[in-house]
């Protein structure tokens, strides 16, 4: 039987109580690449040599992917359907969906692939790209820790800048609140509020265990679904009197890259998809009907519609937060400001685990022992400062969205899943089938991800410059 196949590995293969998109950082291992450490005798099962303490169920990993997916990036999509047009938002953010399902995909067979070499029970993102480097050919075989660098750095921008817009959001909205009640504050800057948020972030990002961020976790979900169902409230109250000759079917070809970016932002969850697979002990997180298909054909419907009625009912005044859109003196639309504001603070924690283990994992054999107490305190510290920095430096909610799409998620979610299928299929065992149609693909993935990093960053620089 599978259970008396399960091998005991590392505790820090165990994604216990997922949450966000947290747990990627923390699988270190050892992959073996001499002949000697692999069996050939027969096909290594990943599933079958899994000890998951609390494993997945085909029902909990949906939920977690349309958890990880469904954040506030979808408050964003009307804004990129009005920079893109009816038409083309609608296609294109179907378009987008389905290019990042596909790269999720390209992560996770390669993955599997990989665990089937190695003999090992499950791989993180970053020791995947390492991996696949390392069983590729001879010639590349030197840039495999390079690859894993690499996929670590973009992880800690990537998270660091995306805490960056939680800053603006969480402030953002406390700011229309409270300007409503005390005039006098109306001048404040959004920094100072920033200033103000510091001490509460600060202190709730020195917990260091997962499972006692589960509460938070709760807090957020119910916070953020109450403020999804008033925005709706207001988004579809008024659809009835809008006048359909005010809406662009096509927009500007120049606005394309800030929607791209935007959808991109909103939608990639990259990061988050190896920890949940991790945690399955069955076959059915890819393929068809997989998990992963089921979560994401619902997260771009959600999208999709949510794009399309949020810009039909706010026209081109729609804000890149939705929610600013709704009016300052009513008790529900404050209600929903200060519980999206809840939500975010309190997901903040959960992704900022992402860049305080990444940065740990290479700090901390650097320090005595007796001294990793207080250097976790002061680096957490430091990494919260850094990342309301970026806020206070780009207050922009828009700019600062466009910037993480297109230089963080284009390169995380697009480009190292096209480099991790092309190394995979370069090997002996490759296959880049009829006409090397995969490596074309792949090509073109590549492509559309330096398209949304240079274009998406030059109209956003060039926004924030002319703003």
């Amino acid at each position: 039987m599978a259970e008396n196949r399960k091998e005991k590995f590392a505790s820090t293969y165990t994604v216990d109580n997922f949450n966000s998109t947290a747990e990627l950082a923390n699988n270190e291992c050892n992959i073996p690449v001499s002949g000697a450490d692999i069996i050939t005798d027969k096909v290594y099962v990943p599933y079958d040599h899994r000890n998951v303490e609390h494993p997945n169920t085909f029902s909990g990993a949906l939920m977690h992917i349309c958890k990880s997916s469904l954040g506030t990036g979808i408050l964003a999509i009307p804004s990129a359907v009005k920079a893109a047009g009816i038409i083309v938002g609608v296609v294109g953010t179907v378009l987008t969906g389905i290019l990042c399902t596909h790269t999720i995909h390209l992560l996770i067979f390669a993955s599997q692939e990989i665990c089937k070499k190695a003999k090992l029970p499950m791989l993180g993102f970053a020791e995947t790209a390492h991996a696949v480097f390392k069983y590729g050919p001879r010639h590349i075989q030197p840039f495999a820790n390079f690859a894993k660098n690499f996929v670590d750095f973009c992880l800690l921008l990537t998270y660091c800048s995306g805490n960056a817009v939680y800053v603006v959001f969480i402030t953002g909205n406390i700011q229309k609140v409270v300007n409503y009640y005390q005039e006098s504050v109306a001048d404040w800057p959004l920094q100072y509020y920033m200033l103000i948020l510091l001490v509460p972030l600060t202190l709730c990002c020195q917990v260091r265990q997962l499972k006692h961020l589960v509460p938070f976790s709760i807090i957020a979900n119910v916070t953020m679904v109450t403020a999804f169902l008033i925005t709706l409230y207001y988004m579809f109250s008024g659809i009835g009197d809008i006048d359909m000759e005010e809406r662009k079917l096509f927009n500007d070809i120049s606005q394309f890259p800030l929607f791209f970016s935007t959808v991109i932002f909103a939608m990639e969850g990259i990061g988050t998809m190896l920890p949940i697979e991790n945690t399955m002990i069955k076959q059915q997180f890819i393929g068809c009907p997989g998990v992963l298909n089921f979560a994401m054909a619902f997260v771009v419907t959600l999208y999709t519609l949510i794009g399309l009625f949020g810009y039909l009912r706010f026209g081109d005044k729609v804000s890149s937060n939705v929610i600013e859109n709704l009016p300052t003196d009513e008790i529900a639309a404050q209600v929903a400001r200060l519980c999206v504001a809840t939500a975010v603070f309190f997901t903040f924690m959960l992704q900022f685990y992402v860049p305080c283990e990444i940065t740990w994992r290479k700090v901390s054999s650097k320090i005595p022992k007796n001294y990793h107490n207080i250097a976790q305190i002061v680096m957490r510290t430091l990494l919260v400062l850094f990342i309301t920095a970026i806020g206070a430096a780009v207050p922009k909610l828009d700019v600062i969205i466009g910037l993480v799409g297109s230089i963080c998620l284009s390169t995380l979610g697009l480009f190292i899943p096209a480099a991790i299928d092309l190394t995979l299929n370069l090997g002996e065992n490759g296959d880049f089938g009829v006409m090397k149609w995969r490596l074309w693909k792949d090509i073109l993935i590549a492509i559309l991800s330096w398209f949304a990093l240079f274009s998406g960053s030059y109209y956003a620089i060039k926004e924030l410059i002319e703003g």
